[in-house]
């Protein structure tokens, strides 16, 4: 993404920046008005640190048509990093095939031990070479940018971090140059994926396209202009007279056999335990499956509400150091934001990416399917960010 530098430097700092609550603390926007709005981000604390983590070749592995493999992987970091820190609440956002985090310094060592132990799983379970990093804030600050975040109450127990700053942006970049890279976990180390799983079918878009776009701001772009022309797009969605999720709001149908087994099951131990896993995967679909046509509860849970948390709970619009959305149109409105997006570029605040495709995925960390606390990242199924990022990166 392109970085724009120094002018967040003066943004707001916040009732207390040393809190390790930094998080917990931060008032959360309900309205998707409210990601846009540069007065509800807050700076990290000093002493914080952040993670950047990407697939080396995504590109190639989209191609060969393994992109299911690729958004789990870059989910698996923020599952890996929920389940060590447990009930610390961080700011994290997915990316397609990767992920960004912010943490409290005293959690680096935990973060960096799993963060490695990610990426030998990756690469001997998936064949997938993942990088990660880790830099201190103080760092990102000194070279002229920032992060700051704010809370997006998607439902009463989920919300998402939203990033500006352009912070992570750079961090990014310099992970990828080979700054603070962590170096793998030895042979056989195994991460914690307890929750990751993708289960759910490609879902078909119902307006026409499922459209990725990916819009970053110039490094000289006025934060509030880019923002302004965020919100304008966000609005211009919401006005359709159709919901432009890709997940339709009563959820995507429970499908029958589960989708994503191998992948779910390379998240799990070897061995016999491995085996057992796949019988339980296997029986637990199968009962969600059956109470979603019969209209059943197994005990507490009851499949037409877990599927309205499925879409509830998506992650489909986001800001990232920049405007993130997977969204199902019509063709004619995925012209009308091209159109927007091609006028803000020519007016030198943005540049920006697009892919087309027919459907979307799913990526999920449930922690329990009785619970409503569950996340879903949304991303296009045929290339989705990494398509758009890539046309995005050719105008740099």
């Amino acid at each position: 993404m392109a970085l724009t530098k120094g002018s967040w430097l003066t943004m707001n700092e916040g009732p207390d920046q040393n809190a390790a609550a930094f998080y917990d603390q931060l008032p959360a926007v309900a309205d998707a008005n409210g990601i846009t709005d540069l007065t509800n981000y807050r700076s990290l604390p000093a002493g914080w640190l952040v993670a950047t983590s990407d697939i080396v070749a995504s590109t190639e592995a989209v191609a060969a048509g393994r992109y299911k493999v690729v958004n789990t992987v870059g989910a698996s970091v923020i599952s890996a990093v929920a389940n060590r820190l447990q009930h610390r609440n961080f700011p994290f956002v997915f990316g397609g095939d990767g992920a960004a985090l912010a943490i409290p310094g005293d959690a680096g060592e935990q973060v960096a031990s799993e963060l490695a132990a990610v990426c030998i799983w990756a690469l001997e379970e998936l064949q997938i070479e993942l990088r990660a990093a880790i830099m201190p804030i103080e760092d990102i600050r000194k070279a002229g940018y920032d992060v700051l975040v704010a809370k997006f109450q998607v439902a009463p127990d989920v919300a998402y971090a939203m990033f500006t700053g352009g912070g992570l942006a750079y961090a990014e970049n310099v992970m990828k140059r080979g700054g603070g890279l962590i170096k793998p976990a030895p042979s056989g180390t195994r991460p914690d994926l307890t929750g990751l799983s993708c289960r759910w079918q490609p879902v078909r878009s119902r307006n026409g396209v499922i459209l990725s776009v990916l819009a970053a701001p110039r490094s000289d772009a006025d934060p509030g202009r880019f923002m302004n022309m965020a919100a304008d797009i966000i609005a211009l969605a919401e006005m359709s007279d159709r919901t432009t999720s890709p997940l339709p709001p009563e959820g995507p149908p429970i499908g029958w056999p589960p989708k994503g087994l191998k992948l779910e099951l390379a998240a799990s131990h070897a061995g016999f335990g491995r085996i057992t896993k796949a019988m339980y995967i296997l029986g637990e679909q199968a009962v969600g499956w059956i109470c979603d046509r019969t209209g059943w509860n197994a005990g507490r849970f009851n499949a037409q509400d877990y599927r309205r948390d499925t879409a509830r709970n998506s992650d489909f619009r986001k800001l990232d150091d920049g405007l993130k959305l997977t969204l199902d149109v019509t063709t004619e409105l995925a012209g009308h934001i091209e159109q927007m997006l091609q006028k803000a570029e020519a007016d030198q605040l943005c540049i920006y990416g697009l892919h087309r495709q027919d459907d979307a995925l799913v990526t999920c960390i449930v922690p329990s399917t009785v619970a409503r606390d569950h996340i879903h990242f949304i991303d296009g199924a045929d290339g989705g960010y990494v398509s758009a990022s890539r046309q995005l990166k050719a105008k740099l």
